[in-house]
């Protein structure tokens, strides 16, 4: 399938550094998506990390005789393992983790995507915009265990409490899941500097009023600065062509 992508990032109005980092393969086989945290120089070195272990797994097995899910789950699995090295050697940064999100389009079947924490990936069909992945927060087991409303969960002080992020000892499995898409869907990678300002329905008619990606990326990008751009915030835009 032909796909067109895009990608941008934003330190935001408050931090002074940007912790986020993305990747965009050459040949729009991947994407990717990390959000780091545990200070300064730790959140920058945990996305760094991530980005470029999944980047480096992903080109170097590419070719080989795995599936895409195991491709794509030990490739997550193998920049936890990275960030974890890095903690023991500078210990530093031994608090520092961060979540990602990313997806591959291999061969000619249909994308397999693989996330940890809270950053997120969404489709966008028909004017309809929908979140494929699951937060791993506090937050979004209580909503879906009934114990919070969505208008509770927007604003309630736990919901950047991740239950799941990479640079942790207990982390032995990711969520990987294959996504349907057909031609015109877009795809959203993003960070929660995003989803934190605008809701999901603000960030669908964005979409829908700016057809190209580079925009529509833009337009995303400023508006979440304009409801207060308290966080860093990355978007890659993944068009089915």
């Amino acid at each position: 399938m032909k796909i067109n992508s895009t990608g941008k990032s934003d330190p935001g109005l408050i931090r002074s550094n940007n912790q986020d980092a993305y990747y965009i393969d050459p040949e729009d086989r991947f994407f990717i998506v990390a959000d780091g945290m545990g200070g300064h120089a730790g959140g920058e070195q945990a996305s760094r990390i991530a980005t470029q272990e999944i980047q480096t797994y992903l080109t170097e097995n590419w070719n080989a005789s795995k599936s895409s899910e195991q491709l794509l789950e030990e490739a997550l699995l193998k920049a936890n393992e990275a960030i974890l090295l890095d903690q023991q050697s500078h210990p530093e940064r031994a608090d520092m983790g961060t979540t990602v999100v990313a997806i591959i389009f291999r061969d000619t079947e249909l994308p397999w995507c693989a996330h940890v924490g809270d950053s997120r990936l969404y489709r966008f069909r028909d004017s309809q915009l929908e979140q494929i992945t699951e937060d791993h927060t506090w937050v979004a087991r209580a909503l879906k265990m009934g114990d919070i409303t969505s208008d509770e969960a927007r604003i309630h002080p736990f919901r950047h409490v991740l239950s799941r992020c990479l640079g942790r000892e207990d982390l032995h499995q990711v969520d990987v899941k294959q996504v349907e898409v057909i031609a015109g869907d877009r795809l959203l990678l993003c960070s929660d500097g995003l989803t934190e300002e605008l809701a999901d329905q603000t960030i669908s008619s964005y979409l829908q009023e700016n057809p190209g990606g580079d925009k529509a990326a833009y337009s995303l990008i400023e508006s979440a600065k304009e409801h207060g751009g308290h966080d860093n915030i990355t978007v890659v835009i993944v068009t089915v062509e």
